[in-house]
């Protein structure tokens, strides 16, 4: 008798279970209209933090590379001071980052105040809180300098952009940089009111 309790209690839950799959939404469907795949639902929840990262985050030892987005751009934390440009800079793949940290030393020698942060994963230079006059990206063939008031500039830094002030020096890896000239766009660029972000 009691094992005809227990078949009639696992038939009841069988019905239960059927009625509940039956009442469950539609399944989900791709753009295309059509029924997504099963695999796609039964795909491995992803974790936030990479799994090197992961597996070391116990140790006070673990230090990750930052990851280098399109063209080579580290990317970095927003920060503010030194120490996020020279993670930038020492981030930097192959000759570029050579290139920054002489960017980077120029700048400091031609304005000895000046300001630094890393916002968007660029490095950027300034005189005031929140003023910037100066921004620099790694792309894949050349750095780009972004001058924010680069139309006031004598001469006008020859890059073009869309937007009305700003004006671009790219520097490829065989380029020879005139450091007189850039040292006089920066000292010119530092004199300006800067751009807020």
């Amino acid at each position: 008798m009691a094992d005809k309790a227990r078949m009639e209690k696992k038939a009841d839950t069988k019905r239960v279970s059927a009625k509940a799959a039956k009442s469950a939404e539609p399944a989900a469907k791709s753009p295309t209209g059509k029924p997504a795949k099963a695999a796609a639902k039964a795909s491995p929840a992803r974790s936030a933090v990479p799994e090197s990262t992961a597996a070391n985050s116990g140790s006070a030892e673990a230090v990750t590379k930052p990851t280098l987005l399109s063209g080579g751009n580290p990317q970095i934390a927003k920060g503010y001071g030194d120490a996020p440009v020279q993670a930038y800079i020492a981030a930097m793949p192959g000759w570029k980052s050579d290139l920054g940290r002489r960017l980077d030393a120029l700048i400091e020698r031609t304005v000895p105040d000046v300001r630094k942060a890393v916002k968007w994963n660029s490095p950027l230079y300034g005189m005031e809180e929140q003023r910037w006059f100066l921004g620099i990206h790694c792309f894949t063939k050349y750095i780009k300098v972004a001058f924010f008031r680069g139309t006031s500039l004598h001469p006008v830094p020859p890059g073009e952009s869309k937007q009305k002030e700003v004006r671009y020096l790219n520097i490829h890896e065989d380029d020879q940089l005139d450091e007189a000239q850039f040292a006089a766009w920066v000292k010119q660029a530092s004199q300006l009111p800067g751009e807020r972000m």
